[in-house]
C-alpha cells in the first residue's frame, strides 16, 4: 500500500492498513535529501514490531500528536504507535500552532501519556523563538514539557540543541535509523530489543532485526547491494563509545576530502552552530578544481549580517584543525527543507554550483 495524498487522506490508510489483517506491505518513499527518492517496501510485522519496541523502550504508551508527514516513515510511525495504544492521533496541521495543537491533543486525551516525534530543525526553532524574548516560545515550551517523551530524529542532534531542551524541562529521546529500519531503531545510542548494530569499513553502521525492509520496490539491484546476509549496510558512518553506546558521526560522504585531507562536515557544523551570531548552519562538500571539493557553511544570521568567512574560520580553528575550517560562507535567510523537514542538501548545492 503507497501512503500519498493529504495528511488526513494518509493517516486514513494507514489507519486502515493497520486494521487489516492481510499481508499487503506497505510501501514508504525515502526522503531523497541528497539524490533520487527510494521506495521502501515493508511488511507489516516489521512496522508493527518497530512500534512495539519502540513501546516497550520508553517504557508507556498513549496518544501521539502528528508533526511530520504520514507518508514518510516517522510520522508513518506516529499513526501506528496512537493506534497501538488505542487512540487517533492529533494533526498538527489541523491547528494553527504547535501549542494549539498540544492543547487539542490534552482535551482529547487528559487522562494517557501524551507523545510527539520531531526533526531537529522543529525543535530548534521551537527553542530559537523564544530566546531574548521572543514571541510564542512560552508557548511552545509549556506545549512540549507536556509530553511524557519527544522523539528527536532525521538528523543528527547537536548536543547544544539537546541541553537547551533539557534545561527547558523537555523530555528528549535521540533516534536513528531510517525508511529500511521501519523508522528509528537505536535510541540514545542503544539499539530497541532485537536490533543488532556492527561496524563495517570506515565504521559504516550495519544494522539488522525484526524491523528491517524486504527491498527497494522496482531496485533489486540495490536492494541486493545495501541488503545483505540479513544486514542492511546504511550510509552513515558511527562508532561505539565506551559504553558500547552508538554515536552517528554523519553520512558516509559527509567526510569531505578537500585538498587532501579527511574533514567530517558533521563537526564542523556542530561548532559553527555554536557561534553566537548564528541561528542555523549546514555544511556542504562541493566540487572545486583547486581542492577537489570545497567545504560550504550555510548560514542563518540571528539578527544583523553574517559573520565574515574569516570569522567564521578562526572560529573553527580555535576548537578544530584549520584544514576543517569552511573555504565559503554563503548566507541564507534560512535552510530549504524537505516536506519531512530534513534540510535539503540537493537544494543548498544548487546554490553554490560553479560558484568560484
Amino acid at each position: 500500500m503507497d501512503l500519498q495524498g493529504s495528511a488526513a487522506d494518509a493517516v486514513r490508510a494507514l489507519t486502515g492498513w493497520l486494521e487489516r489483517d492481510d499481508e499487503e506491505p506497505l510501501v514508504v518513499t525515502t526522503s531523497g535529501s541528497t539524490g533520487r527518492p527510494k521506495r521502501v517496501v515493508l511488511r507489516r510485522a516489521a512496522v508493527l514490531a518497530s512500534a512495539r519496541a519502540t513501546r516497550a523502550r520508553l517504557g508507556a504508551e498513549g496518544a501521539w500528536l502528528l508533526t511530520l508527514p504520514p507518508t514518510y516513515v516517522a510520522g508513518a510511525q506516529v499513526v501506528c504507535r496512537s493506534w497501538l495504544a488505542g487512540h487517533r492521533p492529533v494533526l498538527a496541521e489541523d491547528h494553527p500552532t504547535f501549542a494549539e495543537a498540544t492543547a487539542a491533543l490534552l482535551r482529547e486525551h487528559p487522562d494517557v501519556h501524551r507523545f510527539t516525534s520531531l526533526v531537529p530543525t522543529q525543535l530548534h526553532r521551537m527553542l530559537e523563538d523564544g530566546r531574548d524574548g521572543g514571541q510564542g516560545t512560552s508557548d511552545d515550551t509549556w506545549a512540549l514539557r507536556t509530553f511524557h517523551t519527544v522523539l528527536l530524529g532525521g538528523g543528527p542532534v547537536d548536543p547544544a540543541l539537546r541541553a537547551r531542551a533539557e534545561a527547558a524541562g523537555v523530555h528528549v529521546v535521540a533516534t536513528y535509523g531510517a525508511a529500511e529500519t521501519a523508522g528509528g531503531c537505536v535510541y540514545d545510542g542503544v539499539p530497541l530489543d532485537g536490533v543488532a548494530v556492527a561496524l563495517g569499513p570506515a565504521g559504516r553502521i550495519r544494522l539488522a532485526g525484526p524491523t528491517l525492509f524486504d527491498g527497494y520496490d522496482g531496485d533489486p539491484g540495490l536492494t541486493a547491494e545495501v541488503l545483505v546476509d540479513g544486514w542492511f549496510h546504511t550510509s552513515d558512518a558511527g562508532r561505539l563509545d565506551e559504553d558500547g553506546r552508538l554515536q552517528v558521526l554523519g553520512r558516509v560522504d559527509d567526510v569531505v576530502v578537500t585538498g587532501g585531507v579527511n574533514v567530517p562536515g558533521p563537526a564542523v557544523a556542530a561548532r559553527l552552530r555554536e557561534h553566537p551570531a548564528l541561528a542555523s548552519v549546514e555544511v556542504l562538500g562541493v566540487p572545486d578544481e583547486e581542492w577537489g571539493r570545497r567545504l560550504v557553511a550555510f548560514v542563518v544570521p540571528r539578527d544583523a549580517g553574517a559573520p565574515s568567512t574569516q570569522e567564521l574560520r578562526d572560529w573553527v580553528a580555535a576548537e578544530r584543525p584549520r584544514s576543517w575550517a569552511p573555504r565559503q560562507v554563503v548566507e541564507v535567510p534560512e535552510i530549504p527543507l524537505l516536506a519531512n523537514g530534513k534540510p535539503d542538501r540537493v537544494a543548498l548545492g544548487r546554490l553554490v554550483e560553479g560558484a568560484p
